[in-house]
């Protein structure tokens, strides 16, 4: 089974529903992992089973992060808004970094998540 995080910046959360809606049938078949307040609203939009981890801002990302570097992780699903400004954009960065250090597929947006889920 596949582990994939999903997480979404707050102006794209609905974007992230939308495109978990769309291939949900696809990712009832992987265990689901996500920041609180995204894999809350999933959870509640979808009904998908999500393990939440904390905020982003208070540690989720560091929390997935560090999943990947566990080797518990083997996906993610980030739809990161690049325009905004954003408190805690170290760990974005260093989510972003420990993805590419170990070599795990992370999509930044719609289009790469397709090709990923397409992929899994």
């Amino acid at each position: 089974m596949k582990n994939v995080a999903l997480i979404a910046h707050d102006n794209l959360k609905n974007d992230m529903v939308e495109w978990v809606k769309k291939h949900q049938n696809k990712l009832a078949t992987f265990k689901l992992f996500a920041t609180g307040t995204t894999g809350r609203i999933i959870n509640e939009k979808t009904g998908l089973e999500i393990t939440r981890f904390k905020s982003g801002p208070l540690g989720g990302d560091q929390q997935i992060g560090a999943g990947i570097a566990e080797g518990k992780i083997d996906a993610v699903i980030f739809f990161w808004d690049p325009m905004a400004p954003h408190p805690h954009d170290v760990d974005v960065k260093a989510l972003l970094r420990i993805a590419a250090v170990y070599d795990r597929p992370m999509a930044c947006n719609k289009a790469t998540a397709n090709l990923i889920i397409d992929g899994l």
